[in-house]
Parts: structure tokens; C-alpha cells; sequence
């Protein structure tokens, strides 16, 4: 259902251990029958925790109100600005009363759960005269003027803050990153002023050579090519590069088959040509500078394919990127990581 990718595709970024192992749907008949292959049930794929304070409540809800009809056929139509603006949260106020009702609920249970959260934090530093409606509005996925009935304003704040929160989470990835090289850079140094001359000049030197070990590597194709994606196609896939065709690369690689290419299911064809450049057993490659190289790549692609900046690739936005010329003949990939 599209309304549910779409507002779920702003819920489920990455989480680390979650982007080793979403690689391509395995194969295990005639791979040169790809249409007999069975498509992954997306309703057995559980969703990763988002990192929100409110994930528990966010998924709650999108399930209840999966369960209306009415709700669920209007949100189908709606277009990606429809669903982030919030318009449509209006439509709750036609869904069924059992609905409402578990709504309701739902709200409760989430402001009884802020409400222990305060308490506890304020007991930790001996506060008194505890003034909960005050401190709820530091809280902006509900309407804490009312906490007990889930309105139309209710999900209108659930889909704006989880949009506007999830929008940054690449921003705070670099960031993170470039704290992490600096803290990694300041340790370096400061264990360097420990040593005597000798051994200063033989860790210099041995930083040296790791350096030049980790570059030595095979060629990286440009993410999002054809020489790349026909690579996933052979090695991963174990299919005939001969026979590569986009269409079907694309239904391949749609892991839960909701006709889209998500933000997970695209880092994870980055997977072979990562491998080329940093291997978990070598000292000289780091796996947190390989978790930020596939958020670069993933980012390109998305720039260059994402037609309608909805961080969802469709077939068609898939297709129309394969006829392009960088496509065909790209530039080499270059990273200062690799």
C-alpha cells in the first residue's frame, strides 16, 4: 500500500546491522526464470526501529489504522506532499468508531509513557511539584491539550514530526562521522606523544603503509551504473551478465515487493563494491567509514534517479535513469574515503 511505504519509507532509515544483511532476494531455482520466483510476503518483513523516542507509537498506529477501509483507500491515492503536509488527517474523523477507539488508547498508553519518562528524569535530580501538562509540550508527535482522544491534529503531528525528524537523520549520519575521524585522529595523536622517537617514527610508518594497503583495491564502479548493477546481477545474483535487463533487476532487488526501491533495499547493492575496499578482518579498513561511504553512495543514486525527491524509487524513475548516458558511460566513482 503506498501511503503506508510512503510514510513508513520516513520511518525505517538504516540501521547498521540491518544494511549487511538486506542483500538481493536469494534465488534458489532457474535463475534465468526470474518470473517464477516467489515474491518476499512483505507482511513477515518486520519494519527496524526507527531510533525515535516514539517508534513503538508511530508503528501502532499506522497498523491500527490500516485496519479502516475507508482510511486505507483514501491514503492509497495520495500523493507524497499530500501524506507530509498532513492534509489528509482529516480524513480521521471518517474512520470507524472501533478505530477511534484504539486510537484513543493508543494516546493514552503513549502520554502515560512521557509522563513516567518525566517523572523519572526528575526524580533523578529531586525535582518536586511535578507539572506534567507543562512538560508534555516539549513533546511534538501529539496534541498534549487533549491526552485522552487521538484527533485528526494528532496524526497530522505524528506524520510532520516524524518527517521533519527522519529528513535530518542523514545530516546527523555526516556529522556523527566527522566527529568520529576527529575523535579517531585526536586518539591517534595523543597515543603518538606517548612514544619515544623510535617508536613514534615505526607507528608513523606503519600508518603509512595502511594507508597505501587500503587504497590498493580493485576498481569501484560508479554506484547506480550499468557496469555496477550488472556486477550485483552476476555475483550476487548468479545470473548471466549477458542476459541483464532492468526490469527484472529491479523486481529482484524490490525485497518486500512493494513496487519500490527503498532507501535499505538500494544501500544494499552497494554491498559487492564495499567488499572491494574494506574488509572486516583487515586493520587498515574501518567498517564505520564503510557504513558512511554506502550512505555517499546511496545518496548519489537517490540524487540522480529520485525524480520526485520522495526517497522512493519507482520502476519507471529506475528505467528512465538506465537510458541516460551516465548510466552507460560513467564517470569514475571518487571518494576521499576510498
Amino acid at each position: 500500500m503506498r501511503w503506508r511505504t510512503v510514510l513508513l519509507q520516513y520511518c525505517f532509515l538504516l540501521v547498521t546491522c540491518l544494511l549487511t544483511t538486506l542483500e538481493a532476494v536469494p534465488i534458489d531455482i532457474d535463475k534465468t526464470k526470474v518470473k517464477n520466483t516467489h515474491p518476499v510476503d512483505s507482511a513477515k518483513i518486520e519494519p527496524p526501529d526507527t531510533g525515535l523516542y516514539y517508534d513503538e507509537y508511530l508503528k501502532q498506529v499506522i497498523d491500527v489504522l490500516e485496519t479502516d477501509n475507508h482510511f486505507r483507500e483514501k491514503l492509497q491515492k495520495a500523493d507524497i506532499e499530500e501524506i507530509k503536509s498532513g492534509r489528509l488527517s482529516k480524513e480521521l474523523d471518517l474512520v470507524s468508531h472501533h478505530v477511534r477507539t484504539k486510537l484513543d488508547e493508543l494516546k493514552r498508553q503513549e502520554v502515560g509513557r512521557l509522563r513516567m519518562l518525566i517523572k523519572a528524569k526528575l526524580d533523578s535530580l529531586q525535582d518536586t511539584g511535578i507539572d506534567y501538562h507543562a512538560l508534555l509540550k516539549q513533546f511534538d508527535h501529539l496534541n498534549h491539550m487533549n491526552p485522552d482522544k487521538f484527533e485528526s491534529t494528532d496524526l497530522d503531528m505524528l506524520i510532520k514530526a516524524a518527517t521533519s525528524d527522519l529528513e535530518d537523520y542523514d545530516k546527523t549520519r555526516h556529522e556523527e562521522f566527522k566527529k568520529y575521524e576527529m575523535m579517531k585522529e585526536h586518539e591517534r595523536r595523543e597515543y603518538l606523544k606517548t612514544l619515544n622517537e623510535e617508536k613514534r617514527k615505526e607507528e608513523e610508518s606503519k600508518y603509512e603503509e595502511m594507508k597505501k594497503k587500503h587504497e590498493n583495491h580493485p576498481k569501484v564502479n560508479h554506484p547506480g551504473s550499468k557496469d555496477q548493477l550488472k556486477e550485483v546481477w552476476e555475483e550476487t545474483d548468479g545470473l548471466d551478465p549477458n542476459d541483464f535487463d532492468p526490469k527484472t533487476f529491479f523486481k529482484l532487488h524490490d525485497v518486500n515487493n512493494d513496487g519500490f526501491l527503498d532507501e535499505q533495499e538500494l544501500e544494499a547493492l552497494f554491498t559487492k563494491e564495499l567488499e572491494k575496499v574494506y574488509d572486516p578482518k583487515n586493520e587498515e579498513d574501518d567498517m564505520v567509514e564503510m557504513e558512511e561511504e554506502r550512505l555517499r553512495m546511496r545518496e548519489h543514486v537517490m540524487n540522480e534517479v529520485d525524480s520526485n525527491k520522495d526517497r522512493l524509487v519507482t520502476l519507471e524513475e529506475f528505467l528512465k535513469a538506465t537510458e541516460k548516458k551516465e548510466f552507460l558511460e560513467p564517470d569514475s566513482w571518487e571518494s576521499p574515503l576510498i
